[in-house]
């Protein structure tokens, strides 16, 4: 007997243990009701499209996005971006609009995104943003009240 026979489980067991370990890393947005849209989606572009003009209007275009974080419910979305440069070049804040002036005395932390989308008529537009935020403030009562379906962990469950 060789040792993958050995260890290979009965057919039955097995799609439980899949069907186990399919919720287990699915589980917090199946729990929640949000899912992440998968990279090259349209709805990811769409997404990724509906904030890009505001990001490039302060810190500069061409601007790409890693995606820290993205959640869809409904209508409503969020979204924990990285903005950089095409070929993921970093963005330099003070070579920015909205960091030039400031001589290193940065107002900001980074160019961290935090994005709320709304999906109405049919359209997704970035409801409300933030770039750099000091503080968690996607995390405050009228967000958490507003969100929750999005963001109920980061609201106290």
């Amino acid at each position: 007997m060789s040792f993958a026979t050995a260890v290979t489980a009965p057919r039955p067991v097995r799609l439980v243990l899949a069907l186990t370990l399919s919720l287990a890393v699915a589980g917090p947005a199946l729990a929640s009701g949000w899912s992440e849209p998968a990279w090259g989606t349209a709805l990811r572009r769409t997404l990724m499209d509906a904030v890009r003009p505001i990001i490039e209007r302060n810190l500069g275009a061409p601007v790409e996005f890693v995606v820290r974080e993205l959640r869809v419910a409904e209508n409503s979305g969020f979204g924990w971006l990285e903005p950089q440069r095409p070929g993921g070049r970093p963005i330099v804040f003070e070579d920015t609009p909205l960091g030039a002036g400031t001589a290193g005395q940065l107002p900001y932390d980074g160019t961290t995104v935090h994005v709320f989308w709304r999906r109405e008529n049919g359209r997704w537009l970035a409801d409300e943003w933030s770039i750099g935020a000091t503080d968690a403030w996607w995390t405050n009562a009228r967000a958490c009240a507003e969100y929750r379906p999005l963001i109920h962990d980061y609201c106290g469950g």
